[in-house]
């Protein structure tokens, strides 16, 4: 198994990971990411959902009602009334349906302590297995908030929140993309064109596969890869443009270099050309530092290099670009780059 050039080779198929990096399946991926570490790891094992110093109260309401009948046994053996009342007292909100339920089901419990806790509790009626005259339904009720309910609310927001983000993740992504329209036939870089300006340049076909690609200052993961297929759908190398140097500190980079590279799998070199800002092209030593990644290019306007491999050829070309402003050096980074990727085959 190995990789090479965004290809993954098992077994000697070969399988192209590029998808990977497209914002949609990147934001797919991290959205299930983020789910299975915010529920699994972190809501169930780093921070689970304990209790501690917990009010009678806040307890579910069978154990409200073993309280209950625990308070009733003390008053049997040592009747108190300050003491039951306080007891009583500690239920809160509960302690009308926790002596209905217990009056319910008394079981083992004395009648006459109990009938007392009654009394104390403003209830006239005996205790007896059937539903007392308090009015409140011997069915216990659980609390608004349990541990179950709380920790599905918390699912429930994590989820939430997930899908926003994603949301906005793909939305911005978008925003980035050419506007589609008459003016550019080539906004779509999944549906290879022949724009005329080739013909014109006496190219004796069209191409066999064309993109447009942008960046936008603020992408500092662009890394834009295509795949290059014959007529048949036969797999015949990739292409595509990444960033390779940027200029300053802080965020977002400040691009001033990107890489154009052809890969064949028919070649076992892939070509690389340096797309330079004006600033860094005109520094000797950052010219020749750079000159080990491929062939040195100065971005302008309309400026086309030729990429040519064993059995494809591909002509890249600057359709639009603009320089950033701001205390680096003049025409140091961009602002924003179009480039056109456009390959014939050989053979």
């Amino acid at each position: 198994m190995r990789m090479e050039n965004g290809t993954l080779t098992v077994l000697g198929r070969e399988i192209n990971i590029s998808a990977l990096s497209q914002p949609r399946t990147l934001a797919a991926v991290a959205f299930a990411a983020g789910l299975i570490v915010g529920l699994v790891v972190l809501g169930w094992w780093l921070f689970p959902v304990n209790w501690t110093d917990a009010s009678v109260a806040d307890l579910r309401a069978d154990l409200r009602a073993d309280y209950l009948r625990a308070a009733i046994d003390s008053y049997t053996l040592e009747p108190n009334d300050a003491l039951a009342r306080q007891r009583l007292g500690a239920l809160g909100e509960f302690a009308d349906e926790t002596m209905a339920a217990v009056a319910a089901a008394p079981g083992g419990q004395n009648i006459e302590s109990l009938a007392r806790f009654q009394a104390l509790l403003g209830v006239t009626a005996p205790a007896t297995g059937g539903s007392p005259s308090t009015g409140s339904s011997a069915t216990p009720a659980e609390p608004l908030f349990g541990s179950g309910t709380l920790l599905t609310t918390l699912c429930g927001i994590t989820l939430f929140v997930g899908l926003t983000l994603a949301v906005v993740y793909i939305s911005r992504n978008r925003r980035r993309q050419p506007p589609a329209g008459p003016l550019s036939p080539l906004s779509d870089k999944n549906t290879p064109t022949a724009p005329p300006h080739y013909e014109e340049a006496g190219e004796d076909s069209p191409p066999l596969s064309q993109w447009m690609t942008t960046y936008v200052l603020g992408d500092d993961l662009y890394d834009d890869s295509f795949s290059i297929d014959s007529t048949a759908g036969d797999f015949m190398g990739e292409c595509g443009v990444s960033i390779s140097e940027a200029i300053g500190v802080g965020s977002p980079k400040r691009v001033s270099a990107f890489e154009v590279w052809l890969f064949d799998k028919n070649d076992v070199h892939t070509v690389t050309k340096v797309l330079m800002s004006t600033h860094l092209f005109r520094d000797d030593a950052s010219r020749q530092r750079l000159a080990t990644k491929g062939d040195p290019l100065l971005a302008s306007p309309g400026a086309e290099t030729v990429l040519e491999t064993a059995t494809l050829q591909m002509v890249a070309r600057v359709v639009d670009m603009q320089y950033g402003e701001g205390p680096l050096p003049e025409e140091s980074f961009f602002e924003r780059v179009t480039l056109e990727l456009a390959v014939w085959s050989k053979v």
